[in-house]
């Protein structure tokens, strides 16, 4: 019974040492075979000088040509407005009347007073060509008529200033009172704003003094009117400096030929220098940002990278650190680090290493544009 067992185990280890024997040779040759190499698809842009327009950036704020709050002189309560909240107003145009029936009573009793002063001053000046009366009479009279006259100017100018006119051409904001309220002097009516031209005021540092003058071009955007660009011109340099930031006020004039420049409103502005300054520029999708540094990779042969183990026709990523200037539309300038020609992958970066094999495909990349919409996109 002992034999009979014995035998079964050994013949269940001859079993497992045959089957251990096969997954060793099948394993040995499994590694004997070389593994296929890893090849990464990217797209890829080559590296060329160009000319771009050198311009100056800076925020700022828009203003009117013209602007106020109307407001009354003297106080008093309305009586009539003439305006409808958003309208569009001439110069002279009436917007609003205080009450003034007191000193329109009060004018009619000064004109009559100045009546009888004239009256009066032309009849001593008759009598005092006859020596009727005395040169004293007739100045007195003289006078007398004078001061009539002022008193009732005077009243007129209080009911002048209790008519409330446009004192520009713009256009009217909110109304901010109603007809029979009381309001004191100064106290806001409506805002009257010029919409054409209007200003963009911004700053720049000392460093660029040099380069302007008035008359350059100005660009402008606004984040109300995604895509779009005002052109305008520098209209003022400030003669002085901010003592604090050592920056120099600026003022670029714009049409305003829509009236989408609202006073108030935040802009982007940039000066147009009339040269064009040299670049290498490369698609900015091409370039790996790291805090300690920025990078691209360059597609070489294995040849040009120095690689023996990598057929020499066949395409390695290259890591090269870059220093990059600015930035227009979908392109960015490379100050260093980079030569024209020079082929660098502009998708698929992030999953690139050094020596890596590549493989190029741009039938499918978008194209980078120095003029994207929306802008530098």
């Amino acid at each position: 019974m002992k034999r009979y067992i014995f035998g079964g185990v050994g013949l269940v280890l001859l079993v497992l040492m045959f089957l251990g024997g096969v997954k060793f040779l099948q394993i040995h040759k499994m590694m004997s075979m070389p593994w296929p190499a890893q090849v990464e698809t990217i797209s890829s842009a080559v590296a060329t000088e160009d000319k771009w327009t050198e311009t100056l950036p800076a925020v700022g704020s828009v203003n009117a040509a013209q602007g106020i709050v109307v407001a009354p002189e003297i106080a008093g309560k309305v009586s009539e407005i003439a305006f409808e909240s958003g309208a569009t107003a001439k110069k002279g145009d009436l917007l609003v009347k205080l009450d003034a029936s007191a000193e329109e009573a009060q004018l009619r009793a000064a004109e009559a007073q100045a009546e009888w002063a004239r009256v009066s001053a032309e009849r001593l000046r008759r009598l005092r060509a006859d020596n009727t009366v005395s040169q004293s009479e007739l100045d007195q009279a003289e006078a007398s008529l004078k001061q009539a006259k002022a008193n009732a100017d005077a009243i007129q100018s209080t009911i002048d200033k209790k008519t409330i006119r446009a004192a520009f051409d713009g256009r009217l904001g909110i109304r901010l009172v109603n007809v029979g309220e009381q309001i004191a002097a100064g106290k806001g009516i409506v805002s009257l704003q010029a919409l054409q031209p209007v200003y963009v005021d911004f700053s720049l540092p000392q460093q660029v003094l040099s380069q302007l003058k008035a008359g350059l071009k100005v660009r402008a955007t606004s984040d109300s009117y995604p895509g779009k660009v005002f052109e305008g011109e520098l209209a003022a340099i400030n003669p002085d400096l901010d003592a604090v930031t050592r920056s120099v006020r600026l003022r670029a004039e714009f049409a305003n030929a829509d009236q989408l420049l609202r006073p108030g409103m935040f802009a982007r502005a940039e000066v147009v220098l009339p040269e064009q300054r040299p670049v290498l520029a490369i698609p900015a999708t091409a370039i790996l940002r790291a805090p300690f540094g920025d990078s691209v990779f360059v597609i070489l042969t294995a040849t040009q990278a120095g690689i023996t183990n990598i057929p020499g026709t066949n395409l390695v990523a290259q890591q090269k650190f870059i220093r990059t200037g600015r930035s227009h539309g979908d392109f960015i300038s490379v100050e260093s680090g980079l030569n024209a020609g020079d082929k660098v992958a502009t998708a698929g970066i992030f999953k690139l290493r050094n020596g890596i094999q590549v493989q190029e495909n741009n039938e499918d990349t978008p194209k980078p544009s120095l003029s994207p919409n929306p802008p530098n996109s």
